[in-house]
């Protein structure tokens, strides 16, 4: 069986362009395309490396919102951080 042929899900096992593809699911997932519902349910269909890439990416961005917390900067860092960033310009 060729590595491109359908598997038991109907989606092909050999994605052509993994790195258009996944941009483009990046580009979902940021909320970035407008029809993105409808590109999704097609894309995801067809292609068994795009549709693990999605949930790979997708289960990634929901731990890091869930676990990643915002802290405090004190100023003085900042004011500190801002003041380099001058000098090196």
């Amino acid at each position: 069986m060729d590595m491109n042929e359908e598997s038991t899900q109907g989606r092909k096992l050999k994605c052509t362009d993994t790195s258009k593809c996944f941009e483009l699911l990046e580009s979902i997932l940021d909320g970035e395309i407008d029809n993105s519902k409808e590109i999704l349910k097609e894309k995801l269909a067809k292609c068994q490396p795009c549709f693990a890439h999605f949930h790979l990416e997708q289960a990634i961005r929901d731990v890091l919102k869930n676990k990643c917390t915002k802290h405090e900067v004190p100023n003085e860092l900042v004011d500190s951080i801002r003041k380099q960033i001058q000098e090196i310009k």
